[in-house]
């Protein structure tokens, strides 16, 4: 019998804004966690049920209504602990409310996570253990969990497939952007798969060939 991958998940889209909230579970332990959960706590409470876990605790990457708008509420529903962004992101979380208003996701709600995480930090989930990079630019408290066995990362709306994050909002950096994707993301290997905050997977070895913004050629001018 083949042994069950030590790190499994499912995305389930959130809020209008078709956010990829990620179910990841401990294959050992089937204890989980929820990364970014924007909205639609229900849908993601019934995807734990499904697939038979236990979810410990709420992942927040950063403080966008559509990726933290129902950390509050999960959390407080469960009695678990909110873990993550950078503190740099706290300005984000704080005016939530506001944010989500003015989008009519009235869930949204502010609060204060129970660890802020920090660059070198590791979440447990299980018996698994992802590292934390911070990688400011599209905020500046922006983090993105890796785990190593797995070849896998969660890098919120700093990545995307053939794309990568606004920049334009406050506090956003589009120099502090590049250096996250080449200093922090890079090195971590061309074979990891990434889950965006939206759209689809990819690699960071295909964004490294074809992103038209931080493929390899198009940093190095063209060459």
């Amino acid at each position: 019998m083949t042994a069950a991958p030590p790190l499994q998940g499912v995305i389930i889209p959130v809020t209008p804004f078709q956010q990829n909230c990620s179910l990841v579970w401990c294959g050992e332990t089937r204890r989980a966690a929820v990364i970014d959960p924007g909205g639609e706590v229900d849908r993601i409470l019934a995807a734990a049920e499904t697939q038979g876990v236990v979810i410990d605790k709420v992942l927040v990457t950063h403080g966008h209504l559509d990726h933290a708008g129902a950390a509050a509420a999960l959390a407080e529903e469960l009695g678990i602990p909110i873990e993550g962004p950078q503190r740099e992101d706290r300005f984000w979380i704080d005016g939530i409310a506001e944010a989500g208003a003015r989008y009519g996701m009235s869930h949204c709600r502010p609060f204060t996570p129970d660890r802020w995480l920090e660059e070198g930090d590791a979440v447990a989930i299980g018996a698994q253990t992802l590292s934390v990079h911070h990688c400011p630019g599209h905020t500046p408290g922006h983090v993105v969990l890796h785990h190593a066995p797995s070849r896998l990362a969660f890098v919120g709306d700093v990545l995307f497939r053939g794309s990568v994050g606004r920049s334009d909002f406050p506090r956003g950096d589009a120099a502090a952007l590049i250096r996250s994707i080449t200093g922090k993301l890079w090195p971590l290997g061309d074979d990891v798969t990434f889950v965006p905050g939206h759209g689809p997977l990819s690699t960071f070895g295909q964004e490294r060939r074809d992103n038209p913004f931080v493929a390899d050629r198009v940093l190095a001018g063209g060459r």
